[in-house]
């Protein structure tokens, strides 16, 4: 069975709107996919891709692409900000045969090009800002910023955490967290330990942290900073920076830290805001997925893991279904959803406090915690969840 029939819109060409683009495809839908950007840039820095999301991509064949341009990392370590000492080592490379796929961490562009080339040519729209949606019985119109509507069966916001669509279910403003975060990339050069040996780092600290991982086979480390603030500023992952700012905040961190922050010429700084849960984000004929859904503090990782989650799931719900069936199988995705992207959400938020404990009993305990936790099966709640099972893709993918 298949989406044959259904017109879907999907408003946003990021991670989230480029896999639910590739899974509806798979599935023989005629998905166009509308994005405000005139051109494709090669933005952002490093994400990390858990096995949880990394089995959805190989299940829809982009397993050699995404080989071709990631790391495989070897371990996580979380490592004490003054002296260096590990408080928790965790194995990676058990990933494949625990979870039915590794652990990646990849530069945020080489994915999105992935992604893109896995489509066939005239699916994605640049320079079509959706500036609004009404909603009837039979579609949604889509609102351009040129003045032009586009009408579909299914509206699918993956616009992020300003979405557009979310518009249609909620009116909600988002949540600041009291934390910036500063990202950047290094060359290898700067840390040949971790290019050499790849790992994904966690540098823990009194009110902030730092991570860091290879990315584009160890040519860079891709890194990011956190920052306590008292107001919001940008939300914006291109708004710019201070290196010199940065390595302030982080002087007297251990000499690791202070290598690539050295390195370091040209970061963004990106205020950090999630939104609370909803309880529905599904109307007849619109829902919503990723960070227009549900969007999450970095501080677990999740955030692209779970809209590559979310693709998957709605794809399923929406295959072989006739127009009239829209609303009931949007619910069924959502009812699918809710539990678990509530509980990474949770646990996103309670590491805000986790990671920046200040040196003290709290700290120890923290520690001692985290020692004890170090084997890679105590993440099965998060890397072994699989949105897979039973998924057959009857129509191949033209590159």
């Amino acid at each position: 069975m298949s989406t044959e029939g259904l017109r879907i819109g999907i408003v946003g060409a990021g991670i989230a709107g480029l896999t639910v683009a590739n899974t509806l495809i798979a599935s023989g839908a005629d998905c166009h996919v509308f994005e405000q950007a005139g051109q494709f840039a090669d933005v952002g820095a490093g994400i990390q891709v858990a096995p949880n999301a990394a089995r959805v991509l190989h299940r829809l064949g982009l397993g050699p692409s995404l080989d071709a341009v990631a790391v495989r990392p070897r371990r996580i370590e979380m490592r004490r900000w003054d002296d260096g000492a590990v408080l928790r080592s965790t194995d990676l490379e058990p990933c494949a045969e625990l979870f039915g796929a590794p652990y990646y961490t990849v530069h945020r562009a080489d994915l999105h090009r992935v992604l893109v080339e896995h489509l066939p040519c005239g699916v994605v729209h640049l320079g079509r800002r959706c500036v609004g949606a009404v909603e009837g019985p039979d579609g949604v119109a889509l609102r351009h910023s040129d003045g032009s509507t586009t009408t579909v069966d299914v509206g699918i916001g993956a616009d992020g955490i300003r979405s557009v669509l979310r518009r249609l279910v909620a009116d909600d403003e988002p949540t600041f967290s009291g934390q910036h975060i500063v990202r950047g990339l290094v060359p290898g050069t700067a840390v040949p330990e971790l290019a050499a040996d790849p790992r994904v780092q966690l540098w823990l600290g009194p009110g902030q942290h730092l991570v860091c991982y290879p990315v584009r086979g160890g040519r860079l480390i891709s890194f990011g900073a956190t920052i306590p603030a008292s107001t919001a500023g940008d939300e914006s992952w291109t708004a710019p920076g201070s290196a010199s700012e940065l390595r302030a905040r982080y002087w007297d961190w251990h000499p690791v830290v202070d290598r690539i922050l050295a390195a370091a010429e040209e970061v963004t700084r990106w205020a950090l805001h999630d939104r609370e849960v909803l309880h529905r984000w599904s109307t007849a004929r619109t829902t919503l997925v990723g960070d227009a859904a549900h969007p999450m503090l970095p501080f677990l990782a999740q955030g692209a893991n779970q809209a590559i989650e979310d693709a998957m799931v709605l794809a399923r719900g929406l295959r072989g279904i006739a127009t009239g069936e829209v609303a009931p199988a949007l619910l069924g995705y959502e009812e699918l959803r809710r539990a678990r992207t509530e509980e990474v959400h949770r646990t996103s938020r309670r590491n805000t406090q986790m990671l920046h404990l200040p040196d003290g009993p709290e700290q120890r305990e923290r520690d001692a915690v985290l020692g004890r936790t170090a084997d890679v099966r105590t993440q099965a709640w998060l890397f072994g969840h699989d949105v897979t099972e039973g998924w057959t893709a009857e129509a191949s993918i033209a590159g």
